[in-house]
């Protein structure tokens, strides 16, 4: 599933083809996304993009009127084209913008979703997200009241949106690693030295894999179509077996809240 560094390659892929640009034409080749692509998106026709935005794992497009709302599900991605592309199977959305460039949305398992709202209209989804976790509001003092009464294992709070925003499996795994603390250690047995220890290594995390483009493991793709690179700099996800960077244990792997999850037993506590 795409996650804030997927989310905000993207966003800075298609911002400087789309911002300014009006839009000229809207093509709904499969409506049935994980919500239906309401047929109001068709007043989109004419407006500006006036600018493109991030919050958590979502994508927001906005003009003098309206705001569209993008979630990538578990395989959406967005290519900024010439508008004499050629189609691919499983492309769901076209925005045609000025300068002859498409927006187009694909999205293989359709778990994504494409909503509008106007201007002034609350985004239910927005409502109980959690601070940005590259924001000043994210820190230690934020986080370890949220955590002292929680006895949840600390990656599946991690990975919930209502404590941390956009970190999602891959990026938990890499953050408690770095931050040597176990993931199964239920949250309130962290003390504060570890838990601003942990907020440092999700920030550092975080920006990483912006700068990669994201960790592309199957279906993700940057708007230009390249992959993230990120997972060339993977320390522990998806390396079952292997040898740990600092002391050579076998990274493990077990499940936890239905999500793949590995760790070294001898560094991370």
């Amino acid at each position: 599933m795409p996650e804030l560094p997927e989310v905000e390659t993207v966003r800075a892929g298609i911002e400087p083809h789309i911002v300014g640009k009006k839009v000229r034409g809207i093509e709904v080749r499969n409506e049935r996304l994980r919500y239906p692509i309401p047929r109001e998106i068709e007043r989109l026709y004419g407006e500006t993009i006036e600018r493109v935005e991030r919050r958590a794992k979502y994508l927001l497009l906005y003009t003098a009127h309206y705001k569209v709302l993008i979630h990538l599900g578990m395989s959406g991605a967005i290519r900024v084209l010439d508008d004499d592309f050629e189609l691919k199977k499983h492309d769901h959305f076209i925005l045609q913008i000025e300068d002859e460039k498409v927006l187009v949305y694909n999205d293989p398992r359709r778990f994504g979703f494409i909503l509008i709202y106007g201007k002034d209209e609350p985004i239910p989804f927005l409502e109980k997200l959690a601070p940005e976790p590259l924001s000043d509001a994210f820190n230690a003092e934020y986080l370890y009241p949220k955590l002292r009464t929680r006895t949840r294992p600390i990656k599946s709070l991690l990975m919930d949106q209502e404590f941390v925003v956009g970190a999602g499996n891959i990026y938990a795994n890499e953050s408690l690693f770095m931050a040597g603390i176990h993931p199964e250690r239920p949250a309130n047995n962290l003390n504060p030295e570890e838990i601003a220890r942990l907020v440092e290594e999700v920030k550092k995390v975080l920006r990483r894999a912006i700068i990669q483009g994201g960790t592309t493991l199957k279906d993700f793709t940057t708007p230009d179509g390249s992959p993230g690179y990120f997972a060339q700099e993977l320390m522990v996800y998806g390396q079952k077996d292997q040898p740990c960077v600092i002391c050579q244990n076998p990274i493990e792997r077990i499940v936890l809240a239905n999500r793949s999850t590995y760790f070294c037993s001898q560094c991370q506590k």
